[in-house]
């Protein structure tokens, strides 16, 4: 474990540990909690995602855990966060989108994962990116932003992604929700909710994702949505 103070916030990487997810929560349990802290790991044994799905997270790729203070929870978070990680891709010439509420696609293919939890009054954002290495998974396609952007490392990646995380999570949701949109992927594509065809129109000031069905406009919130 190494301590160091970057960019206001600190810093506790490792070489590997089980999760930098469960570890910020036991961090906070403890007591030991701190507005601007950043759990990293150069790999996890047991990384998760959303869900409790297993994250791989092999050497080469960028696994941090930022914890912050949180007077109360806030569903608009993720998009703020979903925001940040594009916008640091975007900065190594990459062309991201956002797969509804916070994946991040090159092609198509996922190449990034965000989980937002809570615990006492901090908020715990975890975030995966693949950089040199990708997984394979049966259910979707996975990519590696190193074949995108040569010249990226993961030392590069997270000091871009503190910046625009200072830069998006105290913005107003408007802009957020402006710029989510410009990103978004099936924009105005038909998906699937609760079992119908409907299109993706964009969020509203709750964040909820809106749609329409026929002349239904429909406010769909959580897991409802299937894309």
């Amino acid at each position: 474990m190494e301590n160091t103070n970057l960019a206001n916030y600190k810093l506790i990487s490792f070489d590997k540990i089980p999760s930098t997810q469960v570890y910020a929560q036991e961090t906070i349990r403890a007591g030991n909690g701190a507005d601007r802290t950043i759990i990293l790991a150069d790999a996890q044994s047991a990384g998760r995602g959303r869900y409790r799905r297993t994250w791989v997270s092999h050497h080469g790729n960028l696994y941090a855990s930022f914890i912050y203070k949180a007077e109360h929870r806030d569903p608009r978070l993720s998009y703020a966060v979903a925001v940040a990680v594009a916008e640091s891709l975007i900065s190594f010439g990459i062309n991201p989108a956002i797969k509804w509420p916070n994946d991040i696609l090159i092609d198509g293919k996922k190449i990034s994962g965000v989980l937002i939890e809570y615990a006492k009054d901090f908020v715990i954002v975890g975030i995966g990116i693949n950089i040199t290495t990708n997984p394979t998974v049966r259910s979707y396609q996975t990519g590696r932003a190193a074949d995108y952007a040569p010249h990226i490392t993961r030392d590069k990646l997270l000091a871009e992604l503190m910046q625009k995380m200072d830069a998006w999570l105290p913005r107003d949701f408007p802009a957020v929700r402006k710029r989510w949109t410009q990103l978004a992927a099936n924009l105005n594509k038909t998906i699937t909710y609760r079992g119908r065809d409907a299109v993706l129109c964009g969020l509203n000031d709750d964040g909820a994702l809106v749609l329409r069905s026929g002349r239904e406009y429909i406010m769909a919130y959580g897991d409802e949505i299937s894309i």
